[in-house]
């Protein structure tokens, strides 16, 4: 039983672009997928229809065992500038009711996790970019989702900061349990990360090819440098390549 499953999904925006035609995913518990493609093939908007952000046009999103807690981290880190970092992490806690001193000692450890202990007074504006994105993914695990969707949260980032986040993700994903559905463009970040790499097509955009990969358990810098990622990403390089032909 998957924890989600897109059937036939189709969406077109009010000013007639087709994001999604006839789509169909399956996600299983604990997996990592990533969803790779084209700029515009329609993957921020299959992560926006699964975290019930968008309505489909036709076909059906369905989630067999019930819905599960979902976090979301956006490409922005879409901080308030006003609240300082453990504030921001406490927000959504907040707005689900959660008592201030069990939010705050959530945040708190959330805060932790991402390597952001001593921050917790820090405004954004006193925050670098892969600082404010831990800050973001902080705010997301606060509250113990089961589904984290993220959308392109690494784009905009140096190389390093990048990789930096790239294995505290995994670290996160091993020992929350999670289940991860990843947006990038990247080919690299997507073989890095994923169990299973799903390829879409240009707009209006649909799955194209599937590539299994190796459980994501033991990924370092060896694993970047190793024949074996080599050969991986040339494999979803070449799954790409097909789909945008």
């Amino acid at each position: 039983m998957p924890l989600a499953s897109l059937s036939r999904i189709s969406k077109t925006f009010d000013n007639g672009v087709a994001a999604l035609s006839g789509m169909d995913l399956r996600v299983e518990a604990g997996e990592f997928v990533s969803l790779l493609g084209p700029s515009g093939c329609g993957k921020s908007t299959a992560l926006r229809l699964i975290a019930g952000l968008l309505k489909p046009d036709a076909g059906e999103i369905a989630f067999p065992g019930g819905k599960p807690e979902t976090g979301f981290v956006f490409q922005e880190p879409t901080l308030m500038p006003w609240r300082k970092a453990l504030d921001n992490v406490r927000l959504p806690l907040e707005l689900k009711g959660v008592a201030r001193g069990v939010a705050e000692a959530r945040s708190r450890t959330a805060l932790e996790r991402v390597g952001l202990k001593g921050f917790e007074k820090s405004y954004p504006r006193e925050l670098s970019g892969g600082m404010k994105m831990r800050v973001s993914i902080a705010r997301a695990i606060a509250a113990a989702p089961k589904l984290l969707l993220m959308d392109e949260p690494f784009a905009a980032l140096d190389e390093l900061t990048r990789q930096s986040l790239n294995d505290d993700l995994l670290k996160l994903w091993r020992e929350d349990g999670l289940t991860v559905i990843f947006v990038t463009h990247s080919v690299f970040e997507s073989t890095y990360l994923s169990s299973r790499v799903v390829v879409m097509t240009p707009r209006p955009g649909r799955v194209a090819a599937e590539i299994a990969l190796p459980a994501p358990d033991n990924r370092d810098a060896h694993y970047r440098l190793s024949p074996e990622f080599s050969a991986n990403a040339a494999k979803v390089s070449a799954a790409l390549r097909e789909a945008m032909a």
